[in-house]
């Protein structure tokens, strides 16, 4: 699966109410609902996720998860955009692929 089919996945579940519900289950002070975001992400995390990609190169795109943290952030300053969101959907790209592999 290309990022751009991920990221079309992920955005098939935006604003769901079911989501939002299940996301809440995870809320902590810990960080441990941060993959639950793309289970369902908000509008505006949708929105910053689509400004990240479109200005990704077909390098970036197509090796996105090798990118360093230094990659995506740079992205992320780039978009203008909150690099944490970025770097969730790397990270959960990357599990995705290597899940897949399996």
């Amino acid at each position: 699966m290309s990022l751009q089919e991920y990221l079309s996945k992920v955005l098939q579940k935006t604003g769901d109410s079911f989501g939002r519900q299940y996301r809440g289950f995870f809320a902590d002070n810990k960080g441990s609902s941060e993959l639950a975001m793309l289970a369902s992400p908000t509008k505006d995390e949708a929105e910053q996720l689509k400004k990240a990609v479109a200005i990704m190169t077909d390098d970036e795109k197509n090796n996105a998860e090798r990118l360093t943290d230094q990659q995506v952030r740079k992205i992320a300053q780039d978009a203008d955009i909150d690099p944490a969101v970025l770097e969730i959907f790397i990270n959960g790209y990357a599990l995705y692929l290597k899940n897949a592999k399996k």
